[in-house]
């Protein structure tokens, strides 16, 4: 299954765990006492990895999602070269039953500096388990800087 990005970014099935093992970690710091589900993601760049939560506000449209958190560290550092991005959520003291997809504006954040075609989404219940699809087969048609 995972054979096919391999064209696209060549992750082993052992760096892929780490950077699931990396989102992990991530969750651990998430901030989500209104909704009680915690979301970590661990973005690959060239320059390492970079780790983020979720971090709620009692306004809602105020809450950060993991992604962009990540994203946001990577690019307030200089650093915009993305090549993966794993993704773990689920509710606080329960096991993750199903897999954490991006939301809309994070695909579109995400759109803002990569390729759509070769950048990797990893979305994991557990190092074993995961999914992985290209950011074009998450957000088709997406809007990019080219189509204004």
């Amino acid at each position: 299954m995972h054979l096919k990005y391999c064209k696209i970014i060549c992750m082993t099935d052992i760096n892929i765990k780490e950077l699931i093992n990396e989102a992990f970690e991530g969750r651990a710091n998430a901030y989500a006492p209104y909704s009680g589900f915690k979301v970590g993601a661990a973005l690959l760049t060239s320059n390492g990895i970079y780790t983020g939560c979720n971090i709620e506000n009692s306004s809602y449209s105020a809450t950060n999602c993991a992604e962009r958190t990540a994203i946001f560290k990577a690019v307030s550092e200089g650093v915009k070269d993305f090549k993966a991005i794993a993704i773990v959520g689920g509710y606080d003291g329960k096991d993750i039953e199903d897999y954490a997809a991006p939301c809309g504006v994070c695909r579109q954040v995400m759109s803002e500096f990569v390729d759509s075609d070769s950048f990797v989404i990893i979305m994991a219940k557990s190092p074993e388990e995961y999914v992985v699809k290209t950011l074009s087969e998450l957000l088709p048609l997406g809007f990019k800087l080219e189509n204004k």
